[in-house]
């Protein structure tokens, strides 16, 4: 996983070899400390016992370079932490743009529940996502800042560290050499179990996010239902999960951090304990077995950093792991950049641009579905086996039949979210799978049965079929959809702002925003998946009017469970589920 991030985010490639600069130039600040501490020390002691007046003006000279030597190493640090802050902002940046433009090259259907599939995630949801691209990646902070720069340290420092003491004493630096295998060791013993607790605590964060997420959207079913004490208590148990497998993690680490700090303090005392005794029989100068006894910790310090590090960056990795998951699923075969392939760098498939017809001719023919067959894994029938469906240009077509019978996934063939298991989808006569799906889609209005509406003004909502529409525009827009007159009417106008999903609007008024939309898209290809659904008569008047305007002069597939739309196509189309009776 490590070796993947560092692959594919060049910003952590540089800030490792930024680190590694900042370490060299640290390992070499922190042998300077050392020498002149010891012999500010050992001079000081010699002036001292001689009573001299010129090793007290040496000694404060060696004081003012030790100074600064300590301002180079503080100056040095704060380098490493602004640095490491930047690195790990930019990192998150980049991954949570690749993991959105690969949800969106996945489609809704796919892209609604893949975060946490390869995880073997009984089910995923939007909130597993969210909380991935959230609090999941933000826990990337540790291993960017932390983890990074002191594994790169524990490589440099204690090389410089041993390579000065054994100059200065050998047995000491033997004995160093002995010990220090000691602290990965040890680390890596207790990070093992580490790493497995904190993957068990990710999968359930994720999952309580999720659920949490689900039982807000459902809140008002389940408040029917008299459900929602039920749901309290699921929340409420999977909260404690959580809390519980947190409490294991950090209790292992705790245990890891006291492993650490015993390995590493019985090594300095390996190593101050015969240095002592030497230095007691006048084997040893003090000058010499004080800079061993500064540099012995500085040698092991490090190690344990990036042991201590490693369990702080434990659960940004497993959310990283997650996201590398998620981009590693195979978006549909549609899309601009080819058949798909493995994600590179920039997160897209690596293939060549393919020929795309002049952007007039998308949209001006006709829709043809060739015996097509689609297959979900989740479901052991067919959704549409071997349907071959053509609408003619101008022509209007209402598809009609039991729940199940595959309309919706039809729109979902023509809009590039579903690719057939077999048979072509053409569209002007050419086969979608080789044409740019984000120009084919400029051609298309298309008016889901549940709208969404963003946490934005209605004009922006509006303004989401045509982001360069003017003011004008978006107003004659609503003025088509029949909703200009409920619009002037909310506090603001089309300045008023609307919350999540559009709370605040009735279900007509949603779906006439959804309209106005497509007026402003103005595309010669419409398609319509049960505007007037979940209406009442008065609304669904309104609408199935104000829809009836929009589908003239333009190619209509719409999707239809009630009657009023059939006296405004020109021919109907009945779907049945595979295998059932005609």
């Amino acid at each position: 996983m490590e070796r993947r991030l560092r692959r594919e985010l060049p910003v952590l490639r540089r800030h490792l070899a930024v680190s590694g600069v900042l370490a060299l130039l640290t390992a070499a600040a922190i042998v300077a400390q050392a020498d002149l501490l010891a012999t500010a020390l050992a001079d000081g002691f010699a002036g001292r016992e001689t009573g001299g007046a010129g090793g007290a003006a040496g000694t404060g000279g060696v004081l003012v370079a030790l100074a600064a030597v300590m301002a180079v190493r503080a100056l040095l640090a704060w380098a490493r932490t602004a640095l490491a802050g930047r690195a790990a902002a930019e990192a998150k940046r980049l991954l949570r743009v690749r993991v959105t433009r690969h949800l969106a090259r996945l489609g809704p259907r796919q892209g609604a529940s893949r975060a946490s599939h390869a995880s073997r995630a009984p089910q995923a949801t939007h909130g597993e996502t969210a909380t991935l691209l959230t609090r999941g990646l933000d826990a990337l902070d540790p291993y960017v800042t932390g983890a990074l720069p002191a594994r790169v340290a524990a490589v440099i420092v204690p090389l410089a560290v041993v390579g000065r003491v054994a100059v200065a004493d050998w047995s000491s630096a033997l004995i160093i050499v002995v010990t220090l295998p000691l602290i990965p060791v040890f680390g890596a013993l207790v990070g093992a179990h580490t790493a497995r607790r904190t993957a068990r605590q990710w999968r359930l964060l994720a999952r309580l996010g999720g659920h949490f997420l689900d039982t807000l959207a459902g809140l008002p079913t389940l408040r029917a239902f008299g459900r929602e004490r039920h749901q309290a208590h699921v929340v409420r148990g999977m909260a404690d999960a959580h809390r519980r497998a947190t409490v294991r993690t950090l209790r292992v680490a705790f245990l890891s951090a006291f492993v650490l700090e015993t390995a590493a303090t019985l090594s300095v005392a390996l190593v101050a304990v015969p240095l002592g005794l030497r230095l007691l029989g006048g084997e040893a100068e003090l000058r010499t077995a004080l800079l061993v006894l500064f540099l012995a910790p500085e040698a092991y310090l490090p190690l344990r950093a990036a042991g201590s590090s490693f369990h702080e960056s434990a659960e940004g990795l497993a959310a990283a792991d997650r996201a590398f998951a998620l981009l590693d699923e195979r978006p549909p075969a549609y899309g601009p950049a080819g058949p798909a392939g493995p994600a590179g760098p920039a997160g897209a498939a690596g293939a060549v641009a393919r020929s795309v017809p002049a952007r007039g001719s998308l949209g001006r023919g006709g829709l043809a579905l060739d015996r097509v067959t689609v297959r979900f894994p989740e479901r052991g029938a067919p959704a549409l086996e071997g349907l071959s469906l053509d609408v003619r240009p101008g022509e209007h077509v209402a598809l009609v039949g039991p729940s199940g019978a595959g309309k919706s996934t039809v729109l979902g063939l023509l809009l590039g979210f579903v690719v057939p298991d077999a048979g072509t989808v053409r569209v002007g006569g050419d086969d979608l799978a080789g044409l740019d799906l984000e120009a084919w889609r400029a051609r298309v209005a298309w008016v889901p049965q549940r709208p969404h509406l963003f946490a934005a003004t209605v004009a922006d909502n509006i303004r989401l079929g045509r982001p360069d529409a003017t003011d004008e525009e978006v107003r004659a827009a609503a003025r088509a959809a029949a909703a200009d007159r409920f619009v002037t009417a909310l506090p603001q106008g089309y300045a008023t702002p609307l919350g999540e999903h559009g709370t605040g609007l009735s279900t007509g008024q949603r779906q006439r925003l959804a309209l106005a939309r497509a007026y402003l898209r103005d595309a010669p290809v419409l398609l319509l998946d049960e505007p007037t659904a979940h209406l009442d008569p008065r609304h669904e008047d309104e609408v199935t009017r104000a829809t009836a305007r929009l589908m003239r002069g333009r190619t209509c597939l719409v999707v239809a469970h009630r009657p009023t739309f059939l006296p405004h196509v020109h021919r109907t189309v009945t779907l049945r589920p595979p295998g059932a009776r005609p």
